[in-house]
């Protein structure tokens, strides 16, 4: 097996909130292999995105580390990504503008811009156009688009200076279902062609199922790893593949343990004896 890409070894993480100590995250450790795609999903307060922006650098950790290629991360990076569940585009930019706009960024921090870099820029970007089905609007602007083009516009710009990791927080949270379901095999489509490794919170089982290879399970209060679930998919993936007996039987088994942790399970039997 290759080294681990990322490595989280014991991660703690405490917030003061209204003069008391909020502890979201206890004694989180996981690696994760290159190009691996894993899923986390969990209760709401278990710590899916704190953990998320911890790797992202975004957070800071109160105990543990987080290595990446063996070396601590101590900030964002532009080896790592983020796609946030809004999709945080600049409204007066068009989409070929907003998905060059880390470039931009990077060219204005270096102090150097040469022909071959713009030239090999423009090509980038006339690539994840294409890629996203995306070229006929490279023009428009995002008030122009639809919710699930202007998500797509923010993981093309994600994907511009090719980070090796990709964080995604609820992308597609805000999305109607049809829609998701494109988008998903969109991601995996991105997934296989770019080889990124890719960490993906979500509130939706069948989502965490159909993209990840592998599911972590968080339990609240404190947020912290409460199992880890092999997919028993093929790499290439079919919506069909949702009505598979391997496929609802492990959704099963994570919505009820998802009650467990979560205290659901005990509200559901008291509101049961109640309407006895």
């Amino acid at each position: 097996m290759n080294a681990p890409k990322i490595q989280i070894r014991q991660v703690g993480k405490t917030f003061r909130s209204n003069g008391r100590e909020v502890e979201a995250l206890r004694q989180v450790s996981l690696d994760v292999q290159p190009n691996e795609f894993i899923t986390f999903v969990g209760a709401s307060g278990c710590g899916k995105s704190t953990l998320l922006r911890s790797v992202a650098g975004l957070e800071g950790l109160s105990r543990g580390e987080i290595l990446l290629d063996g070396r601590p991360i101590d900030g964002p990076g532009v080896d790592r990504a983020m796609v946030f569940q809004h999709y945080s585009l600049y409204p007066w930019l068009t989409v070929m503008k907003n998905i060059k706009f880390c470039r931009q960024l990077k060219v204005i921090a270096d102090g150097v811009r040469g022909d071959a870099d713009v030239e090999a820029a423009s090509g980038r970007a006339d690539a994840l156009l294409n890629l996203m089905g995306l070229t006929p609007f490279a023009e428009a602007y995002p008030n122009q688009l639809s919710g699930g083009m202007q998500q797509r516009v923010a993981i093309a710009r994600a994907l511009m200076p090719r980070p090796a990791t990709l964080l995604m927080d609820e992308p597609f949270g805000a999305l109607d279902a049809q829609t998701r379901e494109v988008m998903h095999d969109l991601i995996r489509h991105v997934h296989a062609l770019e080889k990124t490794t890719i960490l993906f919170v979500t509130h939706d089982v069948e989502e965490a199922i159909y993209l990840g290879t592998r599911i972590v399970l968080m339990a609240p209060r404190p947020g912290r790893i409460d199992s880890i679930y092999e997919v028993p998919l093929p790499a290439k993936r079919h919506q069909d593949m949702k009505l598979a007996p391997e496929f609802t039987e492990l959704k099963r088994e994570i919505l009820a343990r998802i009650r467990e942790t979560s205290g659901m399970q005990t509200d559901l039997d008291q509101l049961a004896r109640l309407n006895a």
